[in-house]
Parts: structure tokens; sequence; C-alpha cells
């Protein structure tokens, strides 16, 4: 079924992605994988390829274009390529919004720039060792000291957490005030007090460095403070709907290449004295795994388009979120399946899907807390 969101520009900017993921990311990324980090010269040259910062104003180095389909448009292609390392989706779709609705004039010209360019790299810390998507739970705090807050905690499974020179803190700012008494402080790299704990050896997205970070004492100033103080539990759940919107749209890229590598697969692979894909029972895998993709992918498509009018809703992006990823982890498990041993082969593109795909359906919000956000909205 011929797609009908995108236009002669974005297909040019998928081509500019993909050229860039051929010069500057496929040639270094198992040498990532093995580092369990990117290079810092990538983020440049993103940056310099006008991939970072999409939606950033031009007067602040930025693309100046509001368009979720040129965010879309990256997600898929690297996910088709299994460049899991550079973590560019977070960087541009979940960190920037921040920046861009909250930062005053001041903040914008400190670190919109750099952001652009890939000179500051980007990551939010929310979640901590005793709380995950229960944002009552958040132990990390921050008192005022007048014109600064001094804060003191721990977070974990923090993206980008080794590498990034600027980290979106959810703290504490009220302690008898719940999910309603939490505050964004941005931390820099280097303020006294502001550790990071070791790399974190994960199952899949090795190239991405994932981190523990440590605040003891840290000296932030009021001038970091990212909106109003105490405000920080609207603004999360403001730009929730497009974090898990881009998810969703990973998810199905995923499950749709898993697809095709697994139908060429078929068709060449003998059992039997035929290939594969001349068995009913494969063929009938096939047929129901590209079913539920196109179903998925009208859905995923029609959130999109209701994102770019404003109009999506966070229950419409839980459905998407829960269900793409669901279907992705899925489509996983049974293509791997249909590649036999070769499947569990690590030089098959299929079991690197199958161990990088696992996270999304727990990050983001895991598909048990999309179901709740879902079932309160029908039921109360």
């Amino acid at each position: 079924m011929q797609r009908e969101i995108y236009t002669e520009e974005h297909e040019a900017f998928r081509e500019t992605v993909r050229a860039f993921l051929a010069k500057e990311v496929l040639p270094h990324h198992d040498r990532w994988e093995r580092a369990g980090i990117v290079d810092r010269s990538a983020w440049t040259a993103a940056g310099a390829q006008g991939l970072l910062g999409l939606a950033v104003p031009e007067e602040y180095g930025g693309g100046g274009s509001a368009d979720f389909r040129y965010s879309a448009v990256l997600a898929e292609e690297f996910t088709r390529a299994g460049a899991s390392g550079l973590a560019l989706g977070l960087h541009n779709d979940i960190i920037g919004p921040y920046l861009t609705s909250l930062g005053d004039e001041e903040q914008k010209r400190r670190w919109l720039p750099g952001f652009c360019s890939g000179e500051i790299v980007t990551a939010i810390a929310m979640t901590e060792p005793g709380a995950g998507s229960d944002l009552q739970g958040i132990r990390t705090h921050a008192v005022d000291q007048g014109d600064h807050y001094l804060l003191n905690g721990s977070k974990t499974f923090i993206s980008n957490g080794i590498i990034a020179d600027l980290v979106v803190v959810v703290a504490r700012t009220t302690p008898e005030g719940g999910a309603h008494g939490l505050s964004l402080l941005v931390v820099e790299r280097g303020m006294p007090g502001f550790e990071r704990g070791r790399n974190l050896d994960k199952i899949g997205q090795k190239a991405q460095d994932t981190a523990e970070l440590f605040f003891n004492d840290v000296r932030v100033p009021k001038a970091n403070l990212l909106g109003e103080e105490n405000g920080a539990f609207v603004s999360l759940m403001r730009n929730l709907a497009q974090e898990r919107l881009a998810i969703a749209v990973s998810a199905i890229a995923a499950a749709e290449h898993l697809v095709e590598i697994t139908t060429e697969y078929v068709k060449q692979r003998e059992a039997f004295g035929r290939p594969l894909g001349k068995l009913q029972h494969v063929r009938f895998e096939i047929a129901e795994l590209a079913t539920e993709c196109a179903v998925t992918r009208a859905f995923v498509d029609r959130c999109i388009t209701e994102h770019n009018r404003w109009a999506l809703t966070p229950v419409d992006a839980s459905m998407a979120k829960w269900w793409a990823t669901e279907l992705q982890k899925r489509t996983a498990d049974r293509c791997l399946q249909l590649h036999g041993g070769y499947g569990y082969m690590a030089e098959y593109p299929v079991a690197k899907a199958f161990t990088d795909g696992r996270i999304q359906t727990i990050y983001g919000g895991t598909t048990e807390i999309m179901k709740e956000i879902i079932g309160r909205s029908l039921l109360g």
C-alpha cells in the first residue's frame, strides 16, 4: 500500500540521511558497539549535515521546521540500518522540545547553537533505582539556596549518560508536592559534584552509552532552572506524546524491515529439497506478519499526521507506542525463528534486531503503563 504522508522534500531528506549513514555511521558502528559509545565526531558530523535541531528555530542554528515527518524519516532510516548507537531521536525529539518550549532567551542562546551543531550532546535524567514510570517516587531533590539549588540524588538507565554535556534532571523541589513538586534542572558537564557511574552493560543497543548519574551537593544556578519551579510534571506530560510516537515510528519501521529480510531469506533457504517459502506454515507466518505491519503502519502514519496538526492525544500516542513496540518484539521473535540456527548468530541482522529492539516495550513508558493510560481514559 502506497504511503501518502511524505512529499518530495521528505524523500530528498531521506536520501540525505541514507548518505550520512553510509559515510559517517555504518563504517564505524561495529567499533562503537565494542567501545560502548559513539565517537564525538559523529555528533558534529550530524550537526554539519543538518540532522540535529530539526525543529529548533533557524536563529539558533536549527532547521526551523516543526514538521515531525522529518524526524520520522530520520527514525525510519536509522532503524532500518540497525544504527542504534547515535541517539539523534533522543536528542531531537525528546530533549529538544524542553529546551525550545521552556528555555528563556538567555538559555536558548547559551545552549541551542551547540545543540544544533553537535558540540553539545544532551540527555534527560528521570529514572532512578527506585522510580521509573512513577514520578511520585522520585527522590533526587534540590534545595533552594537563594541564587542556586543544591542538588542531591542519583539516576540510572540514562541514555547518552556518558557522552552528554547537558543533562535535564527531574528533581524534587517541594518535598510534599508529589508529582507536582518536581522541577527540571539543567546540569552541565564539569559541575562539581556531578559524577557518572559505569557505562551499563546492556543486552542490546551496545553502541548507545547508558549510565548511572550521581549528584552530590551539585550547585545548580537558578539560571539553569528550565521552565517554572514545580512545573516539571506538566511539561513532562506535554512532551511524552511525541516521545511515544517517535518510539512507535521506529518500532513499525523495524518490524517492516524484519519482514522484508526474512521474506528474502525464506525464498533462498532450502529444507527438504525446496525453499522454506514453499512451506505453507512459513507462508502463513509471513502473511500474518505482513498484514499486522500494514495495519499498524496505517495507524502510526495517521498519528504522525495528527501530531503535525497538534491534535495527537496522549491516549492515541499510548496506543501507537504499545501496539507498535509489541508488534516489533513479536516480529523479531518470529523472524529469528524462521532463520533457524542462523538467526541466533550475532552476524545476522535479525539477531541484532532481536536484542536491540527488546527495550522498545520498556522505555518511554512500559506496555503496562500505556494500557493503564488508555484504560483510565475509557473507564476512569
